[in-house]
């Protein structure tokens, strides 16, 4: 089963104007090629392009990834009916929501606290399909994210830095993850490493 990651970002949501069913919200969950420290351990970049072929067919706007509460906006098809618009561009993953702050208090509480600032970051759940890594030999190696499988929510978070302290804290399953990712990554790196040696010995060896 393809296992599903969360990352948080320092990425702006924001109250804006009248929605179709109350007020709406505007944010940029996904941003591409911004650097973010996983559990500090190592670097993650979005590289451009990595939401091409992606899989964003449902997807629901949550808050601090709660997913045993209601859902405040959804995506289905990016249809135009939808609560939420989705929008893939050059600089990464954009939304508008489309929040019913007349019926639903939650809606209501998270637009306040967008419109005063006490929320402003985003973070988003998916798999990924494609990575490469940079500098394994280093203390901070950079893990690039090449395709992204599949986008199943993006919510509106408290605290939106994924540092060492944060991600802990938080998630030690999420921690545990980034730490596996990164040695089965050195791992490999270090096979293949062996196997150019060898073929090198066996390409003098036949000279």
């Amino acid at each position: 089963m393809t296992e599903r990651i969360e990352r948080y970002f320092g990425c702006e949501i924001r109250a804006d104007e009248e929605g179709k069913r109350g007020k709406q919200s505007t944010g940029r969950p996904i941003v591409y090629g911004a650097k973010t420290k996983i559990g500090g351990m190592f670097d993650e970049i979005i590289d451009g392009g990595a939401l091409d072929e992606t899989d964003l067919r449902d997807v629901r706007l949550l808050v601090n990834h709660d997913t045993s509460m209601i859902p405040l906006a959804r995506s289905r098809n990016n249809n135009a009916t939808s609560s939420m618009q989705l929008s893939v561009d050059a600089e990464g993953l954009a939304i508008r929501a489309d929040l019913d702050t007349d019926n639903n208090t939650q809606a209501a509480a998270l637009y306040s606290a967008c419109e005063r600032g006490d929320i402003s970051g985003m973070s988003f759940m998916f798999t990924v399909d494609e990575d490469r890594w940079t500098d394994l030999d280093a203390d901070m190696p950079t893990r690039h994210i090449v395709k992204i499988g599949r986008v199943f929510e993006v919510s509106a978070v408290t605290f939106p830095a994924y540092d060492q302290t944060s991600i802990s804290a938080r998630d030690a399953q999420a921690l545990e993850s980034a730490r596996a990712a990164l040695e089965s990554a050195r791992a490999a790196a270090g096979t293949d490493e062996r196997a150019r040696k060898l073929k090198q010995l066996q390409i003098l060896l036949e000279v």
